[in-house]
């Protein structure tokens, strides 16, 4: 989608209502679903994160950015992932920790980046953290500089492959709470995205087509 197109509908976005649980259980393992509702991490003092959904132009083209992280011993290592990570004692709000950590993983400066608005927030029980995610938008050209002891590489993603279905897939993985489960995911590029990236994702996804096709609607009446 070309970018300058893409602008004219982030007012829409804005307005958009997010599907949340319904849309992050299109791509969850059947053994987590219970762990998506709220009740069910509510005695669990999670942990907070942040991570940024980062939309910008690319050869004219929107793109959204994801990385691959470092191997390391942890239950995310080697995963693809969004920007973003620990909610710290000096961030001022969520919002906050999404754009510091974005900046530090892929030297992107916040300067750079609008932040649309927030999206719904996803609980990981295998490392019992609670994500935030925000949506943002860089109006120029981005040169990323990648964090070495974090991210090995990015992926960029455009966003027309993005919200066709042709990126979905479902796959057999090990995981910290099953072995040799179905998993659906998206494939992009080689890669596999599932859990809460993919769920993330799910949701973007959602909210992008309700306005395109509400979009869409409004044009033909």
């Amino acid at each position: 989608m070309n970018f300058q197109d893409f602008q004219q509908y982030i007012p829409q976005i804005l307005d958009a209502p997010l599907p949340a649980f319904a849309s992050h259980i299109k791509m969850a393992p059947k053994e987590r679903i219970e762990s998506l509702k709220a009740f069910s991490y509510a005695d669990k003092n999670p942990r907070k994160a942040a991570v940024l959904m980062l939309l910008y132009p690319k050869q004219e083209q929107t793109h959204l950015v994801l990385i691959e992280r470092n191997s390391y011993e942890g239950v995310h290592s080697a995963q693809i992932a969004f920007p973003g990570g620990k909610f710290e004692n000096e961030d001022v709000e969520y919002e906050t920790t999404a754009l510091r950590e974005s900046e530090e993983e892929i030297g992107i400066s916040r300067e750079q980046i609008k932040v649309i608005r927030p999206f719904s927030p996803l609980y990981i029980p295998p490392s019992n953290f609670l994500v935030h995610p925000y949506l943002g938008i860089a109006n120029e050209t981005l040169h990323f500089v990648l964090e070495p002891k974090e991210v090995a590489s990015i992926i960029e993603l455009p966003l027309s492959d993005f919200l066709s279905d042709a990126l979905l897939h479902e796959t057999k993985l090990t995981t910290s709470y099953a072995t040799n489960i179905a998993i659906p995911a998206f494939k992009i590029n080689e890669h596999i995205v599932w859990g809460a990236t993919a769920m993330m994702l799910s949701e973007l996804k959602e909210v992008l087509h309700f306005v395109l096709k509400k979009s869409y609607m409004t044009i033909r009446d």
